[in-house]
């Protein structure tokens, strides 16, 4: 069964996780399917950009905690799609949770349409948004990042648009997109890998100097014991002890 679904239309590779029915959580068999179709389609000559989407109702629900994927799997991936000598489109209409948002982050452009919702949920399983914050940090408002991460709570595509994590928003997606990958389809491959490279120069800087200690952080906190009530109250449906 594959879990990332491959078209294409024009130069421009789309690419939808599609595991609907653990809401295109990041498992290992995800990440690593994920992985290798970016790999293709950073050798294809004939792919000019990369749209990233879903099927169902969520794009990203976060890490599989069933089958998470090793976290330097999961640096290898953002790294990857930042990475990457052509553009990478993140196009959402359903809800983004965690580690979806560090997909989010990690494209170039990112639309969503008007019915999606964000949250940053780890501190509500008692881990923290670590690895996701490589791509995150360096991309989103400081202030407004200091609320979602600190809270959990969930915004509209609105909200993540005004703080940097979404590039535009609207009632029909695609319309948002349709100029966006028109102007994909018309500028020349090489300048475009120039271009990202300049645009993600930081981002890139973040990944050298923290992705060891973020790793670690991620490893530590999924394996403490909070962590792990954490993520067995959210699997049982219940309220986790911390909660007043």
């Amino acid at each position: 069964m594959t879990l990332i679904g491959r078209t294409r239309a024009r130069a421009v590779e789309t690419l939808s996780l599609d595991s609907p029915d653990t809401r295109n959580a990041l498992s290992a068999a995800l990440v690593g399917e994920l992985t290798d179709a970016l790999t293709d389609c950073a050798k294809d000559t004939d792919v000019r950009a990369i749209v990233l989407t879903h099927t169902g109702s969520t794009f990203c629900a976060g890490a599989d905690l069933r089958d998470p994927p090793h976290p330097d799997a999961l640096v290898a991936l953002l790294r990857q799609i930042v990475e990457l000598p052509k553009p990478v489109v993140a196009r959402v209409t359903g809800h983004v949770r965690a580690g979806g948002l560090g997909l989010l982050a990690a494209c170039d452009i990112a639309a969503a349409s008007s019915q999606a919702t964000f949250a940053f949920t780890e501190v509500r399983i008692g881990v923290a948004p670590a690895v996701i914050s490589l791509p995150v940090l360096p991309r989103a408002d400081p202030r407004a990042l200091a609320r979602y991460y600190l809270t959990g709570e969930r915004f509209n595509a609105p909200e993540a648009a005004r703080i940097g994590l979404l590039t535009t928003s609207g009632d029909d997606v695609d319309e948002a997109l349709t100029p966006i990958l028109d102007g994909l389809r018309r500028s020349a491959p090489e300048a475009l890998a120039e271009t990202k490279a300049l645009l993600t120069a930081k981002v890139l800087e973040t990944f050298d100097r923290d992705a060891a200690d973020l790793t670690a952080l991620s490893a530590r906190l999924f394996s403490s014991a909070q962590g792990r009530e954490g993520m067995t109250a959210f699997l049982e449906r219940r309220d986790p002890p911390w909660v007043v």
